[in-house]
Protein backbone atom coordinates (compact mmCIF):
# COMPACT_ATOMS: atom_id res chain seq x y z
CA UNK A 1 0.00 0.00 0.00
CA UNK A 2 1.08 3.50 -0.69
CA UNK A 3 1.32 5.62 2.15
CA UNK A 4 0.81 9.55 2.36
CA UNK A 5 4.22 11.09 3.93
CA UNK A 6 4.30 14.37 4.71
CA UNK A 7 7.82 16.39 5.00
CA UNK A 8 7.91 20.17 6.53
CA UNK A 9 11.56 21.46 5.55
CA UNK A 10 11.80 19.04 2.85
CA UNK A 11 12.34 22.43 0.16
CA UNK A 12 16.48 21.11 0.00
CA UNK A 13 18.59 19.52 2.70
CA UNK A 14 17.94 16.42 4.19
CA UNK A 15 14.19 16.94 4.21
CA UNK A 16 14.38 16.42 0.06
CA UNK A 17 16.51 13.64 0.08
CA UNK A 18 14.76 11.66 2.10
CA UNK A 19 11.46 12.78 -0.24
CA UNK A 20 13.23 11.89 -3.20
CA UNK A 21 14.88 8.24 -1.65
CA UNK A 22 11.23 7.66 -0.17
CA UNK A 23 9.47 8.62 -4.42
CA UNK A 24 12.00 6.01 -5.61
CA UNK A 25 10.12 3.63 -3.15
CA UNK A 26 6.74 4.04 -3.94
CA UNK A 27 5.75 6.15 -1.60
CA UNK A 28 3.07 9.38 -1.81
CA UNK A 29 5.31 11.92 -1.00
CA UNK A 30 4.23 15.60 -0.19
CA UNK A 31 6.77 18.31 0.17
CA UNK A 32 6.29 21.43 2.43
CA UNK A 33 8.58 24.22 2.50
CA UNK A 34 9.24 27.93 3.39
CA UNK A 35 10.89 28.88 -0.07
CA UNK A 36 8.19 29.29 -2.64
CA UNK A 37 10.69 28.73 -5.94
CA UNK A 38 12.82 25.81 -3.91
CA UNK A 39 9.52 24.08 -2.96
CA UNK A 40 8.02 23.63 -6.20
CA UNK A 41 11.09 22.70 -7.39
CA UNK A 42 11.33 19.48 -5.79
CA UNK A 43 7.46 18.91 -6.32
CA UNK A 44 7.78 19.11 -9.67
CA UNK A 45 10.92 17.00 -10.03
CA UNK A 46 9.17 14.19 -7.92
CA UNK A 47 5.85 14.99 -9.50
CA UNK A 48 4.17 15.29 -5.78
CA UNK A 49 2.06 17.93 -3.96
CA UNK A 50 3.85 20.98 -2.46
CA UNK A 51 2.68 23.52 0.00
CA UNK A 52 4.45 26.62 0.82
CA UNK A 53 4.41 27.58 4.74
CA UNK A 54 6.87 29.73 6.63
CA UNK A 55 7.22 28.37 10.25
CA UNK A 56 8.20 31.66 11.69
CA UNK A 57 4.53 32.79 11.28
CA UNK A 58 2.00 30.53 13.08
CA UNK A 59 -0.94 31.38 10.73
CA UNK A 60 1.08 30.50 8.09
CA UNK A 61 1.24 26.41 10.25
CA UNK A 62 -2.63 27.35 11.15
CA UNK A 63 -3.82 27.51 7.26
CA UNK A 64 -1.51 24.80 6.41
CA UNK A 65 -2.95 22.41 8.49
CA UNK A 66 -6.51 23.12 6.93
CA UNK A 67 -4.80 22.45 4.20
CA UNK A 68 -3.16 19.36 4.59
CA UNK A 69 -6.78 18.19 6.56
CA UNK A 70 -8.93 18.86 3.50
CA UNK A 71 -6.01 17.32 0.87
CA UNK A 72 -5.53 14.04 2.14
CA UNK A 73 -7.83 12.11 4.12
CA UNK A 74 -5.19 9.90 5.47
CA UNK A 75 -1.53 11.03 6.80
CA UNK A 76 0.16 7.63 7.24
CA UNK A 77 3.87 9.90 8.34
CA UNK A 78 4.54 13.30 9.64
CA UNK A 79 7.76 14.28 9.13
CA UNK A 80 8.46 17.37 11.20
CA UNK A 81 11.75 18.51 9.81
CA UNK A 82 11.26 22.13 9.35
CA UNK A 83 14.19 24.21 11.67
CA UNK A 84 17.61 25.81 12.19
CA UNK A 85 19.99 27.87 13.74
CA UNK A 86 19.87 31.30 13.73
CA UNK A 87 21.82 34.29 15.21
CA UNK A 88 21.42 37.02 17.98
CA UNK A 89 17.64 36.57 19.48
CA UNK A 90 15.06 37.79 17.50
CA UNK A 91 11.34 37.66 17.80
CA UNK A 92 8.79 36.39 15.21
CA UNK A 93 5.82 38.31 15.03
CA UNK A 94 3.72 35.80 16.65
CA UNK A 95 6.41 37.14 19.91
CA UNK A 96 8.35 33.76 20.51
CA UNK A 97 11.62 33.30 20.18
CA UNK A 98 12.58 32.63 16.31
CA UNK A 99 14.58 29.13 17.15
CA UNK A 100 12.17 28.26 19.70
CA UNK A 101 9.20 28.53 17.25
CA UNK A 102 10.74 27.27 14.47
CA UNK A 103 12.40 24.51 15.34
CA UNK A 104 9.75 23.17 18.19
CA UNK A 105 6.48 25.15 18.17
CA UNK A 106 5.27 25.14 14.61
CA UNK A 107 6.02 21.56 14.71
CA UNK A 108 3.95 20.83 17.94
CA UNK A 109 1.26 23.31 16.75
CA UNK A 110 1.11 21.46 12.91
CA UNK A 111 1.07 18.16 14.66
CA UNK A 112 -1.95 18.88 16.70
CA UNK A 113 -4.12 20.41 14.33
CA UNK A 114 -3.79 17.24 12.50
CA UNK A 115 -3.90 15.23 15.86
CA UNK A 116 -7.42 13.54 14.79
CA UNK A 117 -6.18 12.58 10.99
CA UNK A 118 -2.86 11.31 12.42
CA UNK A 119 -4.72 9.00 15.02
CA UNK A 120 -7.18 7.79 12.07
CA UNK A 121 -4.24 7.14 9.85
CA UNK A 122 -2.45 5.22 13.07
CA UNK A 123 0.57 7.66 11.96
CA UNK A 124 4.04 7.27 12.72
CA UNK A 125 5.48 11.19 14.03
CA UNK A 126 9.20 11.99 13.37
CA UNK A 127 11.48 15.01 14.72
CA UNK A 128 14.50 15.66 13.27
CA UNK A 129 16.12 16.77 16.75
CA UNK A 130 19.88 16.44 16.98
CA UNK A 131 22.99 15.89 19.02
CA UNK A 132 22.65 19.31 20.20
CA UNK A 133 20.12 17.99 22.56
CA UNK A 134 22.65 16.52 24.69
CA UNK A 135 25.94 18.77 23.42
CA UNK A 136 24.67 22.32 23.76
CA UNK A 137 21.27 22.78 25.73
CA UNK A 138 21.13 24.48 29.14
CA UNK A 139 17.45 23.82 29.20
CA UNK A 140 15.20 26.23 31.80
CA UNK A 141 11.83 25.11 31.37
CA UNK A 142 10.95 28.75 33.45
CA UNK A 143 13.02 30.36 30.51
CA UNK A 144 11.81 28.98 27.14
CA UNK A 145 12.11 32.42 25.21
CA UNK A 146 15.82 32.65 26.39
CA UNK A 147 14.73 36.21 28.24
CA UNK A 148 16.94 35.33 30.56
CA UNK A 149 20.04 33.57 28.92
CA UNK A 150 20.48 33.16 25.15
CA UNK A 151 22.89 32.28 22.73
CA UNK A 152 22.33 31.07 19.54
CA UNK A 153 23.92 27.49 20.33
CA UNK A 154 22.18 27.03 23.50
CA UNK A 155 19.01 28.07 21.84
CA UNK A 156 19.46 25.23 19.16
CA UNK A 157 20.61 22.74 21.88
CA UNK A 158 17.29 23.89 23.96
CA UNK A 159 14.70 23.28 20.98
CA UNK A 160 16.74 20.06 19.73
CA UNK A 161 15.97 18.74 23.35
CA UNK A 162 12.53 19.94 23.46
CA UNK A 163 11.71 17.55 20.04
CA UNK A 164 12.59 14.57 22.05
CA UNK A 165 10.55 15.94 25.04
CA UNK A 166 7.72 16.19 22.58
CA UNK A 167 8.18 12.89 20.74
CA UNK A 168 8.31 11.28 24.25
CA UNK A 169 5.61 12.72 25.58
CA UNK A 170 3.56 11.90 21.75
CA UNK A 171 3.98 8.08 22.61
CA UNK A 172 2.78 8.59 26.22
CA UNK A 173 -0.53 10.56 25.43
CA UNK A 174 -1.16 8.85 21.86
CA UNK A 175 0.83 5.56 21.80
CA UNK A 176 -2.96 3.72 23.17
CA UNK A 177 -4.33 5.27 20.46
CA UNK A 178 -2.37 4.03 17.05
CA UNK A 179 0.48 6.62 16.97
CA UNK A 180 4.23 5.71 17.07
CA UNK A 181 6.47 8.49 17.68
CA UNK A 182 10.39 8.94 17.35
CA UNK A 183 13.26 11.60 16.67
CA UNK A 184 16.39 11.05 15.37
CA UNK A 185 19.86 13.05 14.83
CA UNK A 186 20.78 12.93 11.24
CA UNK A 187 24.47 13.94 11.81
CA UNK A 188 25.83 17.16 10.87
CA UNK A 189 25.06 17.63 7.59
CA UNK A 190 26.21 19.35 4.73
CA UNK A 191 23.35 21.61 3.89
CA UNK A 192 22.55 25.44 4.03
CA UNK A 193 20.67 24.42 7.52
CA UNK A 194 23.12 27.27 9.43
CA UNK A 195 23.18 29.84 6.47
CA UNK A 196 21.14 32.39 8.83
CA UNK A 197 23.40 31.68 11.99
CA UNK A 198 27.01 33.40 12.79
CA UNK A 199 30.18 32.38 14.03
CA UNK A 200 31.34 29.08 14.12
CA UNK A 201 27.67 27.61 13.33
CA UNK A 202 27.84 29.68 9.90
CA UNK A 203 31.84 29.17 9.18
CA UNK A 204 31.35 25.17 9.74
CA UNK A 205 28.32 24.59 7.54
CA UNK A 206 29.49 27.27 4.46
CA UNK A 207 33.34 26.98 4.55
CA UNK A 208 34.64 24.39 1.57
CA UNK A 209 37.27 23.20 3.77
CA UNK A 210 35.33 22.71 7.30
CA UNK A 211 32.21 21.27 5.26
CA UNK A 212 34.47 18.50 3.66
CA UNK A 213 33.94 17.16 7.61
CA UNK A 214 30.21 16.96 7.26
CA UNK A 215 27.86 14.36 6.23
CA UNK A 216 26.28 14.57 3.07
CA UNK A 217 22.44 15.35 3.05
CA UNK A 218 21.51 11.88 0.96
CA UNK A 219 22.99 9.99 4.36
CA UNK A 220 21.07 12.31 6.66
CA UNK A 221 17.51 12.10 4.38
CA UNK A 222 18.42 8.27 4.56
CA UNK A 223 18.06 8.59 8.52
CA UNK A 224 14.67 10.67 8.12
CA UNK A 225 13.43 8.04 5.44
CA UNK A 226 14.20 4.95 7.55
CA UNK A 227 12.04 5.91 10.20
CA UNK A 228 9.78 7.58 7.60
CA UNK A 229 9.71 3.83 6.10
CA UNK A 230 9.87 1.95 9.07
CA UNK A 231 7.68 -0.06 10.91
CA UNK A 232 7.21 0.80 14.30
CA UNK A 233 7.72 -2.23 17.36
CA UNK A 234 9.48 -3.95 14.42
CA UNK A 235 12.18 -1.73 12.99
CA UNK A 236 12.21 1.19 15.48
CA UNK A 237 10.29 1.29 19.03
CA UNK A 238 7.85 4.64 19.74
CA UNK A 239 9.39 7.30 22.21
CA UNK A 240 13.09 7.24 21.20
CA UNK A 241 15.56 8.70 20.19
CA UNK A 242 17.82 7.56 17.38
CA UNK A 243 21.55 8.01 16.22
CA UNK A 244 23.01 5.80 13.11
CA UNK A 245 19.66 4.42 12.77
CA UNK A 246 19.73 3.03 16.52
CA UNK A 247 18.46 4.42 19.90
CA UNK A 248 20.97 6.35 21.33
CA UNK A 249 22.04 8.57 24.41
CA UNK A 250 20.76 11.53 24.52
CA UNK A 251 20.69 14.67 27.23
CA UNK A 252 19.11 12.81 31.04
CA UNK A 253 16.32 15.42 30.85
CA UNK A 254 14.81 13.76 28.01
CA UNK A 255 13.98 10.96 29.78
CA UNK A 256 11.71 13.35 32.62
CA UNK A 257 7.96 12.61 31.85
CA UNK A 258 6.90 15.17 34.16
CA UNK A 259 9.09 18.07 32.35
CA UNK A 260 8.14 16.11 29.08
CA UNK A 261 4.29 17.07 30.24
CA UNK A 262 5.32 20.54 31.17
CA UNK A 263 7.17 21.27 28.11
CA UNK A 264 3.47 20.17 26.21
CA UNK A 265 0.69 22.69 28.60
CA UNK A 266 3.33 25.31 28.21
CA UNK A 267 3.32 25.33 24.51
CA UNK A 268 -0.11 24.58 24.09
CA UNK A 269 -1.18 27.21 25.93
CA UNK A 270 1.35 29.60 24.11
CA UNK A 271 -0.42 28.15 20.94
CA UNK A 272 -4.22 28.56 21.80
CA UNK A 273 -4.47 25.22 22.40
CA UNK A 274 -5.92 22.96 25.31
CA UNK A 275 -3.24 21.61 27.31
Amino acid sequence: MTRTIIITGASDGIGAAAARQLHAAGERVVIVGRNPAKTEAVGRELGADWHVADFAELDQVRTLAATLREAYPRIDVLANNAGGIFGDRTLTRDGFELTFQVNHLAGFLLTNLLIDRLIESEASIVQTSSLAAQRFSRFDIDDLQGERRYSASAAYGNAKLENILFTKELARRYGGDGISAAAFHPGAIASSFASTSTGAWRWMYTNPLASRLLTSVEVGGSRLAWLAAGTPGLDWQSGQYHANNKPAATSALAADPLLAQRLWKESAAMVGLAG
